[in-house]
């Protein structure tokens, strides 16, 4: 396979239910792209088909390829997998319950052509739209945690969880090289990152669909910020080889 413009990679635990119809929206809109691109699927140690579902469809879509893991490691350890794996010239990662769909990538495509290394999606800015928007207990959980990551790590990213998120191959490689963290702040530590190697980074309002199946609990945001205080740590004690 010749080097793709773009590597879509969608990290999967016990997506079976969602992962399908995602696999075909992705490939409905980039089959009718003019950049040439492929699909990586991260299986992080699923205990349902998902791996079988992933190896059936590559019969049908000759661009989509499995990572397999035996072992569960995290929504972290598996997207930085598919990072350093993927060959794309621009490396996206998007969720399995497609939330937000990949027609929302050619909004993206102007600010890589002005020289954004990164463009994350956000739902926290004007012009997101949340279709539905979330509960609202986890609107209050989400600006809180938002507040406090600005405030300790990174600020003027207002939406820093939003699994959409695209990185050059530069960026991509520097940056997932050096991370660390496997769970759930791999987004916050990717972006700390990216600052200090000095990235120019673009926030980008997205429309996102709200999925009320999602298995995310109240523990995953204070293991976010949990993360946040030793990505800063980290930082500070100069525990990144930066260059």
């Amino acid at each position: 396979m010749t080097k793709p413009f773009l590597s879509v990679i969608i990290p999967a635990y016990n997506e079976s239910k969602r992962l399908p119809l995602t696999l075909i929206d992705i490939e409905r809109h980039l089959s009718a792209a003019e950049y040439s691109y492929e699909i990586i699927v991260v299986n992080d140690g699923s205990t349902d088909s998902t791996a079988d579902i992933v190896k059936r469809f590559s019969n049908l879509m000759k661009n989509l390829r499995l990572i397999d893991n035996e072992v569960n490691h995290g929504k972290g350890y598996v997207v930085r997998q598919g990072m350093l794996e993927a060959k794309g010239n621009f490396r996206l990662f998007t969720d399995a319950d497609n939330s937000t769909s990949i027609d929302q990538f050619r909004k993206i495509m102007p600010f890589l052509k002005e020289g954004y290394e990164i463009v994350i999606g956000s739902r926290a800015i004007a012009g997101a739209e949340l279709q539905p928007p979330q509960p609202f207990y986890r609107q209050i959980l989400g600006k809180i945690g938002n507040l406090l990551i600005r405030i300790l790590l990174l600020p003027g990213i207002w939406d820093t969880q939003c699994g959409f998120k695209c990185f050059s191959e530069e960026a991509a490689v520097r940056i997932f090289s050096l991370a660390k963290i496997d769970r759930w702040g791999f987004d916050v530590e990717a972006l700390a990152l990216a600052k200090r190697m000095s990235f120019r980074v673009k926030e980008m309002p997205v429309r996102w669909v709200n999925d009320f199946r999602s298995t995310v609990g109240f523990s995953a945001y204070f293991n976010v910020l949990w993360d946040v205080l030793r990505v800063r740590f980290w930082l500070k004690r100069g525990e990144y080889s930066l260059k």
